[in-house]
């Protein structure tokens, strides 16, 4: 029989220097969920590069508060019912996303883009984060989580799986065509080479060589060491051996590292008409895409296409995958008291796959 016994403090990690890597953790109250809410007995959660951007202060001029508690990849059981909820169950298992809700009545949200609505609330930033043992949601944006789902396995597709998910459909791309994935070994670019795969398209990971092994055992077809091109016409002949790997080109390529360098090399690893999707965010100041000027674009046909998260069908949509056992999500599950060292593993590159912390482990 399920125990829904809801203690009155918990466990939570806190941002405690922003601006660096340090966390802590601390107890906190347990809160009531009010109308239309829900309490999550949180048991995992996926530590994101956004996580890690955000903690050290690199994301842009977002800035986060000293107390802050981050993560927005979490996966837990309902305990508990606000007034009013019919949609969850006590003892359903569901996802809390990047966006915790939205109006759901603005034009942006009707169309689709909930992550454009002014109302929204961002998991982690000004807003509770799933590093904690108890958070309350929304819950009609709470995402139901598949039976028979590993939780931990589920945790890092309600942020990046979603990203690339999407941003793989607005590549629009046929079976048997090739996509490039910059950064195919890291957290996001392992989830897109899977669903890549699911979809019939052909895989070019490109990443540092530690990460060869791990990119085709995931299913990349093929892989670039990126490292082995130095010294002047380095990127001409980076852009000649993606070309001689995959037949002329990609027919899109995903750039799913914080790499600006990444971006200033993909419009020359595409071929005629090809599509460059952008999914990773540069860290500091970003500069404009090299090779984006008026005349390569119209003499070589080329799109570029932004794209950010996903709404709540997508993170449905998402799932579908895993619960079906056609994606493998590479996790690496470790206690909560490994968050620095995680993020401090991140800055290093030292990561294949996602980390996803066991949110009912302290050491």
């Amino acid at each position: 029989m399920s125990d829904f016994t809801v203690p009155k403090k918990a466990k939570a990690i806190i941002y405690s220097n922003p601006g660096t890597t340090a966390t802590e953790i601390i107890d906190v109250d347990v809160p009531e969920p009010q109308d239309g809410e829900i309490l999550v007995r949180i048991t995992h959660s996926g530590v994101c590069h956004t996580d890690y951007s955000l903690a050290t202060q690199t994301l842009g001029h977002v800035r986060l508060p000293e107390g802050q508690v981050g993560g927005h990849e979490g996966v837990g059981v309902v305990v508990k019912l606000g007034p009013g909820v019919t949609a969850r169950q006590l003892g359903e298992r569901v996802g809390i996303k990047w966006i915790a809700s939205s109006c759901l009545t603005c034009e942006m949200c009707l169309y689709g883009y909930e992550s454009k609505c002014t109302l929204r609330k961002v998991s982690g930033l000004g807003h509770p984060g799933t590093f904690q043992q108890y958070l309350v949601t929304n819950a009609q944006y709470a995402t139901p989580i598949p039976d028979g789902v590993d939780s931990a396995k589920a945790a890092p597709l309600l942020c990046g799986g979603i990203t690339v998910y999407v941003a793989l459909q607005r590549a629009e791309l046929s079976p048997g065509q090739w996509v490039a994935i910059s950064g195919g070994g890291g957290g996001l670019g392992s989830l897109a080479t899977q669903y890549a795969k699911t979809m019939g398209l052909h895989v070019l990971a490109i990443d540092h060589p530690s990460k060869a092994d791990f990119c085709r055992k995931i299913g990349a077809d093929a892989f670039l060491d990126f490292t082995k091109f130095t010294g002047e016409g380095a990127d001409k002949a980076l852009a000649d051996e993606a070309k001689s790997l995959t037949g002329g080109g990609a027919h899109a390529i995903l750039v799913s590292n914080s790499s600006s360098k990444s971006y200033d090399q993909a419009l020359d690893l595409v071929r005629y008409g090809g599509t460059l999707v952008c999914v990773g965010l540069p860290e500091g100041s970003s500069l404009p895409i090299a090779g984006a000027v008026p005349s390569n674009m119209i003499m070589n046909r080329l799109t570029i296409k932004g794209t950010m998260i996903g709404n709540r069908k997508d993170a449905v949509e998402c799932l579908k995958p895993l619960s079906r056992g056609q994606i493998d999500p590479q996790v690496t599950v470790r206690p909560m008291s490994h968050l620095t060292q995680v993020f401090d593993e991140m800055h290093a590159g030292r990561i294949q796959g996602r980390v996803v912390l066991d949110m009912t482990k302290l050491e």
